[in-house]
């Protein structure tokens, strides 16, 4: 391997060692594969640019094309011209992907899951980071600050990860950065040789290898040694000395904590999660427990409850944390006169499991639970303290059941100003169509939880389709889209009914949690699997306490309280109870003969009704085809370019060369037996005679003997044009040059021929000529503008 390979080789190694210290911020890590694949390629790209060779600004810039390629097929091909080429569309779709990437940076904690924006931004910035590493010590020939960049890259992830770990990264980052400056220490030694200074030369020699053992030759290795030494210091002191980055990727517990919290590294939003649990392949079971409850129906498992929203999303409030009572503090509102029984539920979480917020029924009034925990008094949430989470948790609590009457619910006395102001607060963003719809979907109720009850029948009415494709969120344009087009998961129908409740001056806040899963099983136990994360709102009635609805259709069970209460406009279904095998009764929009299941994948289209989707031909449109069309002939092209240029440039060289004198079709009939061997793998070489680059073309191209002959007259005339007083004029040499070119065709192997005719070698000129034009032309732009920047900098001649 030559020593400009092997730097390739170690830079390309080195960016994929230091993106190690990102493992620790994101699961699963299988990205680290597909980046270090993709760095290999990009690098290979590179590598193939200088061997043409391409100016340098230009490698790097080929490089960077291929990298945008490279990111548009592997996350919006889709969007992309022909799958492949990066248009406006694709670049639409990588902005939309890194601000969805940003965002779940700021809302997950660590380690993430990978959503395609964080895999983006992790890849992505892998790619950048090795482009940099390799323009900068391989391209442009100085390794030393490209430890810069790798120090930026191992800096952001020790910052963000924390933690003891981040030494065996630290080792891995450094070790990449000594290689590479070792490997190019060794590639200037082998170029250079003898070229530093510094120490008597010593008489001993290396073996065979005309480098002396001690002296002036080691120079490079100490430079790189001090060098790789004081940028391992720094990278060292970095991470010590700059501001903590917190627990989180951006430091962004899930709707943050109150004073004295630490999350954990493994806490993550549980809004931003909730979508990604529901969309998993395998409902993976993460919680156990066994109840003395006599029905599981309500064992909503609840971990935080979002109270504050400021039209950009819901959060919890930060409150003041104590540690845990022996007896938790009676709910807040709920009256002796409410019927509660107490259940004890012991609860088992997975090893795999691992958050900071310990899932509870509610209201729980007892917990026998290990570990650094602490207590929540206002949102009734127990978080982990200390980096404590729920991994292989196991816990006992006591809870109350509560039973409230729907008399006793439409009873209810308002609850206090203060409450209702905070727990009624909307942003002044919060569109006008919430307040409108909510008005009209409870007109005629004659109370709050008449009110309630109607909002929740309304998401029942089978006008809505329960989706985990629809994109998530909580702020006011998802709230506003999700009432438009009636398509959304839990995420949507809970705070969407919460911000309904809040205009209609019903306190509201949205649970995050657990459906009660599915069983008892065999063995008496529960099981709780990802698929069943769910959020509902919580409404607060003076005298009951917060209570729970379900406005989501076909997911958890509607509360008996909610239940077969007449509508409050007199003509609306009722709310089936979903924990129950009742079906929904049919809407407007869905044929009576539609099925639950079929329901909620949105395959209830009625007889004979229009679905809106417009004409269904079978034709492909011009435009469509002009798509298809123009990238399959890019692709199908680019790689015939040096062909056709080569065919075209052989043409028009032996084609006679009208216009041209004699001597000219005579230099020009032998560039092309120069290009032509060189397309055979025989290098050019201007400092050799015509004779004397014919004998090694004959003798490198095993010509047989009537090409060689061939190939000497052609060298004859050269010499004639090049040395004689008066050239004597020669005909057929196109001829000779074309039996030339039979003749090395039949000397080559099948590998060689291919190449000399799809990759001829000689197409390089054409890069060559380019960069020569460009050179030309920056440098008649430098003289142009030149006087003027020398009028700029020119002191007045006034100027004191």
């Amino acid at each position: 391997m030559s020593g400009r390979a092997r730097l390739t080789v170690c830079a390309a190694a080195a960016s994929i060692m230091a993106a190690c210290s990102l493992l620790p911020l994101a699961t699963p890590t299988g990205w680290i594969l597909q980046a270090a694949f993709l760095v290999a390629l990009q690098s290979t790209v590179g590598a193939l640019a200088r061997r043409v060779p391409l100016p340098r600004p230009l490698t790097v810039l080929a490089q960077a094309l291929v990298t945008l390629l490279i990111l548009t097929l592997m996350f919006v091909s889709k969007k992309a011209v022909g799958g492949v080429l990066p248009g406006p569309k694709a670049f639409a779709g990588l902005g939309r992907l890194l601000s969805d990437g940003l965002r779940d940076v700021s809302q997950f904690a660590i380690p993430a899951p990978v959503t395609p924006g964080i895999r983006l931004l992790l890849v992505g910035g892998v790619l950048v980071i090795a482009l940099a590493v390799d323009a900068l010590a391989v391209t442009y020939g100085s390794a030393a600050p490209a430890g810069l960049p790798l120090l930026a890259l191992y800096s952001v992830a020790a910052g963000l990860a924390g933690g003891g770990s981040r030494w065996l990264w630290f080792l891995i980052a450094a070790g990449g950065y000594l290689l590479l400056l070792l490997a190019e220490g060794r590639d200037r030694l082998s170029r250079w040789g003898r070229v530093f200074g510094g120490g008597p030369p010593s008489t001993g020699w290396t073996g065979g290898s005309g480098i002396r053992a001690e002296g002036s030759a080691m120079a490079p290795v100490r430079t790189g040694r001090r060098i790789g030494a004081m940028a391992l210091g720094i990278a060292l002191i970095a991470p010590a000395v700059l501001p903590s980055l917190g627990n989180g990727l951006l430091d962004a517990a899930a709707g943050g904590s109150g004073p004295g919290i630490n999350v954990g590294s493994n806490s993550v939003n549980p809004v931003v999660a909730l979508q990604n649990n529901l969309k998993q392949a395998e409902n993976r079971e993460v919680l156990t427990y066994r109840t003395n409850a006599p029905s599981t129906s309500d064992m909503y498992l609840r971990i935080v409850a979002l109270d504050q929203f400021d039209g950009t999303q819901w959060r919890a409030a930060e409150h003041p944390l104590s540690d845990i009572p022996d007896v938790f503090p009676a709910p807040a509102g709920l009256g002796p006169d409410i019927k509660a029984t107490e259940i004890i539920t012991s609860v088992a979480a997975d090893g795999d499991y691992a958050q900071s917020w310990l899932p509870l029924p509610y209201p729980a009034e007892k917990l026998q639970v290990g570990g650094h925990w602490r207590f929540d008094k206002e949102g009734r949430t127990v978080i982990g303290d200390r980096n404590q989470n729920t991994r292989g948790v196991k816990y006992k609590v006591t809870s109350l059941q509560v039973q409230p009457t729907a008399a006793q619910l439409a009873e209810a006395p308002e609850p206090a100003s203060a409450f209702k102001e905070e727990y009624t607060r909307v942003p002044d963003s919060l569109p006008e169509v919430v307040s409108r719809t909510a008005a009209q979907v409870t007109r005629g109720a004659a109370n709050p939880y008449e009110q309630a009850v109607a909002l929740q029948r309304y998401f029942h009415s089978g006008n809505f389709l329960y989706s985990t494709q629809v994109k998530s969120g909580t702020g006011v344009d998802a709230i506003s889209r999700f009432l438009k087009d009636k398509q959304g998961f839990c995420i949507h129908f809970a705070f969407t009914m919460a911000a309904m409740a809040r205009t209609l001056h019903i306190p509201a806040r949205v649970a995050v949690g657990f459906a009660p899963g599915n069983g008892p099983r065999s063995d008496g136990t529960v099981s709780v699997g990802l698929k069943d994360a769910h959020a509902w709102p919580e409404l607060y009635f003076e005298g009951i306490g917060w209570t729970r609805f379900e406005p989501t259709p076909f997911r958890g069970t509607a509360p008996n309280y909610t239940v077969d209460q007449p509508p409050a406009t007199g003509g609306g279904p009722s709310v089936p109870d979903h924990g129950k095998s009742a079906a929904p009764s049919a809407g407007a929009s869905a044929s009576a003969s539609c099925s639950v299941k079929d329901k909620a994948l949105g395959d209830c289209t009625p007889l004979g009704q229009d679905t809106g989707s417009g004409p269904t031909g079978s034709g492909i449109s011009l435009a469509r085809l002009a798509g298809i069309a123009l990238p399959v002939l890019l692709v199908l092209g680019v790689p015939l370019l040096p062909l056709l240029w080569r065919r075209r440039e052989r043409s028009r060289r032996l084609g006679g060369g009208r216009g041209q004198e004699e001597g000219a079709r005579t230099l020009t009939a032998w560039r092309e037996l120069v290009d032509t061997a060189w397309d055979y793998g025989i290098l050019p070489d201007e400092s050799e005679t015509p004779r004397r680059a014919t004998a090694r073309l004959v003798r490198d191209g095993g010509l047989d003997e009537a090409a060689a002959q061939a190939a000497g007259r052609v060298a004859a005339a050269v010499e004639q044009v090049l040395y004689a007083h008066r050239p004597r004029p020669v005909t057929g040499l196109a001829a000779d040059v074309r039996q030339v070119r039979d003749g090395l065709h039949r000397a080559a192997g099948r590998r060689g021929r291919l190449r000399a005719v799809v990759l001829p070698r000689s197409a390089a000129r054409v890069i060559w000529r380019l960069s020569e034009q460009w050179s030309a032309t920056t440098q008649r732009w430098t003289a142009a503008v030149r006087p003027v920047t020398d009028a700029i900098r020119r002191p007045s001649r006034h100027a004191s």
